[in-house]
């Protein structure tokens, strides 16, 4: 008699997220900021490790002469495995992100 053997259930992955904030504009605190990311992970059924605000610094490379540095916050979750595209996706329409790097631990 031989079995069948069952998929793996999707395990959660590590993931340290580095978010560049331009609150140019804007009266919401980089807290506040900070707050709405959090709940975006947590909408792709991630869970939040640890934050650490690295603070406001120069870009090398600057895209637009008027936005030369940014406040850089990193993130670190597990989430499903499917879930950095759609973290992407759904900060893609916030204009407080101004880029998302995610790299697995």
């Amino acid at each position: 008699m031989t079995t069948a053997a069952k998929p793996a259930a999707t395990a959660n992955r590590a993931y340290r997220a580095t978010f560049i904030i331009d609150n140019r504009g804007q009266e919401d605190s980089i807290d506040k900021l900070v707050e709405d990311i959090k709940k975006e992970i947590a909408a792709i059924k991630g869970d939040i490790t640890a934050t650490e605000h690295l603070g406001k610094r120069d870009f090398v490379r600057v895209t637009d002469a008027k936005f030369t540095n940014g406040v850089y916050v990193q993130i670190d979750y597990t989430a499903p495995a499917d879930s950095t595209a759609a973290l992407k996706e759904r900060l893609r329409l916030n204009n407080a992100v101004y880029r998302i790097f995610v790299e697995s631990l």
